[in-house]
């Protein structure tokens, strides 16, 4: 008898339906063709036992099961209850009058039990896409599919649920979420706040900029200074996720099976990888590609502690998606792309020993050493972060004051307003939100200057030297800065502010 029941892969973070064919004929074997991998091959043993241990079996016969369509690769674990129930249908053991309208995916513990799979809420958009009825996963995922409105959606925690669900009608109970009211409830100000932090004025002042208008950012200072505290505290006053961002987001957390027992996420991603990481990990990548951590930062913030300790080779792969906003990753059968759109902050030691333009302390490396260790940090590179800023240690009279700094939540309605006028601006151009995305040609509508501003703006090319991209940098971080001021002109001050953000273009530092 021939029963097809459905599964689902995920490629990049979008689904494609699988359907999976069971045949049981006269004969014995079992074969599964149609591109699956050692997970899906080894899944045999795993319905073999788990049928056993509650009452079933896996009929003696020649049975053959295809995972259509046949040449593209299948992996992963998921497809254990969606073999065993089209083994169980397929040999008359349960009725499957209704099989085909429902999309079935789990991984099988021996006893029956159901694991958690990957890509719980890409399979449920697509799902409700094609029309399908319900959608019949692990109660770990239900949260996170429930997500997506007008599908019913089915969390199980043993395959005899399924089994009692087809064969004698026994109601599956089906989980409700309401995606708004979820969402709304839970977005609350993250645990760090800049209020915590003493002294640091300008340096407050520059990652208010940086939020406003998503600019990427570089600390540069000695240990102990507090670049890291600073960047940990960033997330506090960026606006909040909108719906259609935390749903992209937890699209491609839920890629890697990041967002378990939970629905929408409403907190934007922070991303803090060691500098051992390989380019791979960090970009997407592997022998079968997944999201890497600048995807997982996406609509968030990715920060690189220790810029010049990660390997050169792998701080140039991030060039291209920091410009384009997404990561393409090639393979000969297929290729898949993820979103990153995020703003990077990075923090680094001026010197190898971490003391360099210090006037108080010893100078403890050599020129040739201080060459190395600014070495690994490419031109380009940095061209392509808006804002350096030198970050010094905190006198111990600022330290020991008892009044607090200006809290995380004042600095947000100040963020919040610039990019209200930021969305405003752009709201008839496609995929610009906010002014660190404004290509070349939306800079010359929105960033026009004065002869004033352009002959200072001049004298600051030709003094620093600085590159055509570093111009465009200026210019978008001064259009920040006027929003921020709620003024519709860039002016001199403006300009003049977002110069001294370029500190590593000067002489004495990388040159």
């Amino acid at each position: 008898m021939l029963i097809k029941v459905y599964g689902s892969a995920v490629f990049g973070i979008e689904a494609t339906t699988i359907v999976v064919e069971v045949n049981i004929d006269k004969g014995i074997g079992y074969h599964l063709v149609g591109l699956p991998d050692n997970a899906i091959k080894e899944s045999n043993y795993r319905i073999a036992a788990a049928l056993q241990n509650n009452g079933y079996r896996i009929p003696g016969k020649k049975i053959t099961i295809n995972m259509a369509p046949a040449d593209l690769r299948k992996e992963g674990s998921a497809y254990d209850l969606t073999l065993a129930i089209g083994i169980l249908a397929a040999s008359d053991q349960i009725r499957s009058n209704n099989i085909e309208n429902y999309l079935i995916m789990g991984e099988l513990s021996l006893d029956g039990s159901l694991q958690p799979i990957k890509g719980a809420l890409p399979i449920a958009i697509k799902a409700k896409e094609e029309g399908f009825e319900a959608f019949i996963l692990p109660k770990e995922n239900a949260n996170e599919a429930a997500v997506v409105d007008g599908l019913k959606v089915y969390g199980v925690e043993n395959i005899k649920e399924v089994i009692d669900f087809f064969d004698t009608n026994v109601p599956l109970e089906q989980t409700h979420v309401d995606t708004r009211r979820e969402f709304y409830e839970h977005l609350h100000l993250p645990e760090f706040d800049f209020a915590d932090v003493k002294g640091q004025e300008s340096i407050k002042r520059c990652m208010e900029i940086a939020a406003a208008g998503g600019h990427n950012i570089i600390l540069i200072g000695p240990p102990g200074a507090g670049k890291t505290m600073l960047a940990k505290r960033l997330p506090s006053i960026l606006p909040p996720m909108t719906l259609h961002e935390a749903l992209e987001t937890t699209k491609i957390h839920s890629v890697v099976g990041k967002v378990k027992n939970r629905g929408l996420m409403s907190q934007r991603p922070f991303r803090n990888p060691h500098h051992t990481i390989s380019s791979a990990a960090l970009v997407g990548g592997g022998s079968y590609p997944q999201p890497g951590e600048i995807s997982l930062s996406h609509n968030g913030v990715l920060f690189l502690d220790e810029l010049p300790e990660f390997e050169r080779r792998v701080l140039e792969v991030m060039r291209q998606p920091m410009e384009d906003r997404e990561v393409t990753i090639a393979r000969a059968q297929f290729t898949v792309t993820y979103p990153s759109s995020f703003m990077l902050v990075a923090s680094m030691n001026p010197s190898p020993g971490g003391y360099f333009n210090d006037p108080d302390a010893p100078v403890t490396s050599s020129p040739a050493e201080m060459q190395r260790y600014l070495g690994k940090i490419s031109g380009p590179l940095l061209d392509r972060i808006d804002i350096h800023i030198e970050v010094t240690p905190v006198p111990f009279d600022k330290l020991s004051e008892e009044r607090k700094g200006e809290s995380s939540v004042v600095i947000r309605k100040r963020v919040e307003a610039a990019r209200e006028i930021q969305t405003q601006r752009f709201q008839e151009v496609d995929g610009i939100h906010y002014n660190a995305q404004m290509g070349t040609k939306h800079i010359r509508k929105f960033c026009k200057l004065n002869e004033s501003s352009k002959n200072l703006l001049k004298d600051a090319m030709q003094r620093l030297n600085l590159s055509a991209r570093a111009y465009d940098r200026i210019l978008k971080v001064s259009r920040t800065i006027a929003d921020l001021e709620q003024s519709e002109d860039v002016v001199e001050n403006h300009i003049s502010e977002a110069i001294q953000y370029r500190s590593l273009d000067r002489e004495g530092w990388l040159g």
